[in-house]
């Protein structure tokens, strides 16, 4: 169950109900019908490229040593190749150019989709407030983790393996 109790719509209660065998929050008033589906958000995320090297970020609040790729949400009317573009000038300050489309990951832990993109960057990085530091890592030196935006860099590793 989502952590809000009442309905958006009508501000009746929301109740646990089994729709197509699965569980959802949903308004308890019938003549209302809403359900609250909890479906992924899209998040674009960036494998960066930019003098020679892959940059990955450190997230404000997060841990000293776990580095990540740059991400953010879509907004309203902006296509994930626009959004992807923004996040890297919003976070980083760098123009980025698209080179390809890595593909689409579920990350279940956060109920997201990502659409992964390789850009290459240039400019002088400038953090946002967003973001606590960040690194150059050389491609030799890439090493994917296990979970969120890994798996998109283990395939696009593979994938530049092919043609290198």
């Amino acid at each position: 169950m989502p952590d809000m109790l009442y309905c958006p719509w009508c501000g009746k209660k929301l109740v646990s109900k089994t729709i197509e065998g699965r569980e959802y929050a949903a308004c308890d008033d019938a003549m209302c019908g809403y359900v609250f589906w909890d479906n992924p958000l899209p998040v674009v995320a960036a494998i960066i490229e930019h003098e020679g090297a892959v940059v990955l970020a450190r997230g404000k609040g997060w841990p000293d040593k776990i580095f990540g790729l740059v991400t953010g949400f879509l907004e309203k009317g902006e296509s994930p190749e626009d959004a992807v573009r923004r996040e890297v000038k919003e976070e980083l300050g760098l123009d980025s150019t698209i080179q390809g489309f890595v593909g689409t990951y579920p990350f279940f832990q956060k109920n997201q989709l990502l659409l992964v993109y390789h850009v290459m960057a240039e400019g002088h990085i400038v953090l946002n407030d967003e973001l606590e530091e960040v690194k150059h890592v050389s491609l030799d030196k890439l090493k994917p983790w296990p979970f969120g935006t890994g798996p998109a860099v283990r395939d696009w590793l593979e994938k530049r393996k092919t043609f290198v």
